[in-house]
């Protein structure tokens, strides 16, 4: 955290209900209102309590296929924000994606309504509920969905509030009739810290992520250690045991929580072995505290989606779940929306998508998708994220992106920073350890599709990177392609 940065907690965002107490949104006031409500956390918050019967509203900068589904859902999901949707009672929702300058913040705090990070909301919609929440620099989303999957396979119906749309439900959050509240958990600003849960998962503890927030690797670090604190009473912390950082956490929660590990590590308690990646996914087999398991099959390929699997099937035996059905459950995941996602093909190319924003994420992902790719070429896409990120991090990018044939540049992300004097895309471009012919420095938006269309050919893998607008590249590409086929 940065000297500026404040973490919050649960006694900050727990205001005293007026009397007649709080509606049916537990600790919420109902109604809520969310701001930002077309982000992928504060837009699964909301469908849940829409699910619940809780009256909801919200507003976002822009139109979204999200906002659609709330709106079937009854919630009143406005484009603009403007104090005029804000309702005169109940609870405002904001997440730090939100300026503090903000109108409808300003009018809820004339008005004395309550203000609670989407994280308190999350908190509130779990409670009554067996909770999970899966922590890590990477691999979230996928160890939600995959645990998700596997539960819902075994009977469970679990509810489910993760980052972005898990394949095979169409949705990124779901009202389940079962005890099992599967939450993805977001360490980016210490706002997990508002959760206690009974099962808490970390995949790893990285030093590249959110040092905008955190200010150094130390006490980004320092926050997992605290989320490990949070375990409720009887509960259990499911760390793995082959990352550095996730290992160093579970051996300083020890003294305080029940710790149980996967990995190759021969340590580890779930421990995987013979992992085998293909271009149609990954499979490996397992023991449990020495005793062996059914072997496991995803279909995402990768060996940090191995890891992912193996955190997901821990915490499914932690919870009671049979393991032949939460095996074969997680033969069913489809992924998650942005992560190495297909977006189609077209003249014999193949177009992926993937959220990746630092370089641990950026790596593993390309590794994956060499594999993927085979004989043809992997032509990656890759916007940095961030200012800060970028000034820090340009060498360790550039070192996960020569690992494809071809590399595009883009410039960094505007969404979240202002931009920051001589930090561009150029910084990681110079950098990337291939000719120089093979990397390209796209500065201007509107000339990558017309450079991507000059390399790929038959047979090639592109992959666009990055939490930007780099998402839009695909379809737009595919969209040439298809037009130049019909002429």
């Amino acid at each position: 955290m940065t000297e500026q940065s404040t973490l919050i907690t649960p006694h900050d965002v727990r205001p005293a209900p007026p009397a007649g107490g709080p509606g049916p949104a537990g600790r919420l006031l109902s109604p809520v209102h969310f701001v930002g409500i077309g982000g992928a956390g504060m837009s699964a918050v909301a469908r849940i309590l829409a699910s619940r019967g809780v009256t909801v509203s919200g507003t976002d900068a822009k139109e979204s296929p999200r906002l659609a589904a709330l709106r079937a859902l009854g919630v009143g999901a406005h484009v603009g924000h403007d104090p005029a949707h804000l309702p005169e009672t109940g609870t405002v929702v904001t997440s730090g994606a939100v300026a503090e300058d903000n109108p409808e913040l300003a009018r809820a705090r004339a008005l004395g309504l309550p203000v609670v990070p989407r994280a308190a909301a999350l908190a509130a919609v779990m409670e009554g509920h067996r909770r999970i929440a899966v922590a890590g620099t990477a691999g979230k989303t996928s160890t939600s969905g995959m645990l998700t999957t596997a539960a819902a396979h075994c009977g469970a119906d679990p509810s489910f509030a993760i980052g972005s749309e898990l394949g095979g439900f169409g949705t990124n959050a779901h009202h389940g009739a079962g005890d099992l509240f599967v939450a993805e958990a977001d360490e980016s600003d210490g706002s997990f810290l508002l959760l206690s849960p009974e099962v808490a998962i970390v995949t790893n503890v990285g030093s590249d992520d959110h040092l905008d927030f955190h200010g150094t690797p130390e006490r980004y670090a320092r926050v997992f250690e605290e989320f490990a604190h949070r375990v409720a009473p009887g509960g259990v912390l499911i760390a793995n045991d082959d990352d550095p950082g996730a290992a160093r956490l579970a051996e300083v929660a020890r003294s305080r929580v029940r710790v149980r590990t996967f990995g190759e590590s021969p340590t580890a308690d779930l421990r995987l072995t013979r992992i085998t990646v293909t271009s149609g996914g990954t499979t490996y087999g397992c023991s449990l505290d020495g005793a062996a398991l059914p072997g496991v099959r995803i279909a995402s390929p990768g060996r940090h989606m191995a890891q992912n699997s193996a955190a997901a099937l821990l915490a499914a035996l932690e919870l009671g779940l049979p393991a032949e059905r939460a095996v074969e459950g997680l033969a069913e995941y489809r992924g998650v929306a942005r992560r190495f996602e297909f977006r189609g093909a077209e003249a014999g190319v193949r177009v992926y998508d993937d959220y990746a924003h630092n370089p641990t994420k950026v790596g593993a992902q390309l590794r994956a998708a060499r594999q993927v790719a085979g004989d043809g070429r992997l032509i990656v896409v890759f916007q940095p994220p961030l200012f800060t990120t970028t000034r820090r991090f340009p060498s360790e990018f550039a070192a996960a992106l020569g690992q494809a044939d071809e590399v595009l540049v883009l410039d960094v992300s505007r969404a979240r920073e202002k931009p920051i004097e001589g930090v561009t895309g150029a910084l990681i471009a110079d950098r990337v350890p291939l000719p120089a012919d093979r990397v390209h420095y796209c500065p201007e938006r509107a000339e990558v599709v017309p450079r991507l269309a000059g390399l790929a050919r038959s047979g090639d893998l592109v992959l666009t990177v990055g939490t930007g607008d780099v998402t839009t590249v695909g379809p737009e590409y595919l969209a040439r392609l298809r037009a130049t086929a019909e002429h």
